[in-house]
């Protein structure tokens, strides 16, 4: 057998994504969907902007139904990040994987990517462009979820509410975090599409 052959065999048995990371990314992936049309729903009862999103693409048809389905949706998102999280840091995956990041990194393979030279073949190891998303898409998980609590309890959560500048401000940063989060997703599914072995490997983990 080929060296070339043996290096392809063993791309195509090494775990890439862990059982725990491929759960907890499909859980997310519904929770997230399921809050962010609950989300445009319950926009459309109080806009901030002079734009309303369809109902088409609402979920919930109504404010008190779309209530529901985001707080449903909110305790399996907040708990199965938790989980996502906690693993991720005990078991050292995001400092092998997100760490380090460099700026300079970070321009090089943004350049590459526009130029269409950026290179994919290497699954286990993000690129820098990647780190950044990756992180950065995990710190507005956490500002997304801050904002959440100071819009659901301001009353119970003044001090949280008070640090975001209050109730109509946090409206503001909530839906900032929420077209955040579309736009790594617009990203996120198009490069799965782009490399479908990616997705393969979310699925099958290999």
């Amino acid at each position: 057998m080929s060296v070339q052959a043996i290096a392809t065999r063993t791309e195509r048995t090494a775990v890439i994504h862990p059982v725990w990371v491929r759960i907890a990314h499909w859980i997310n992936a519904v929770a997230i969907l399921v809050m962010i049309g609950s989300g445009w729903q319950i926009y459309d009862a109080s806009p901030l902007f002079g734009f309303t999103f369809p109902r088409q693409i609402a979920l919930g048809q109504w404010l008190g139904g779309a209530l529901q389905w985001h707080f449903a949706a909110m305790w399996v998102l907040v708990v199965n990040g938790l989980v996502y999280v906690t693993l991720g840091f005990v078991t050292g995956r995001f400092r092998r994987k997100l760490l380090p990041i460099s700026p300079g990194a970070v321009l090089a393979d943004t350049k590459a990517a526009l130029t269409f030279k950026l290179s994919h073949e290497d699954l286990s190891h993000y690129n820098a462009v990647q780190k950044l998303l990756y992180a950065g898409i995990l710190l507005v998980g956490a500002v997304i979820v801050l904002s959440g609590l100071a819009i659901w309890k301001p009353v119970q959560f003044q001090e949280l509410t008070a640090l975001f500048g209050g109730y109509d401000v946090a409206r503001y940063v909530h839906f900032a975090c929420m077209a955040a989060i579309v736009g790594f997703l617009v990203v996120h599914v198009s490069l799965a599409l782009l490399v479908p072995k990616s997705l393969r490997a979310m699925v099958a983990g290999k």
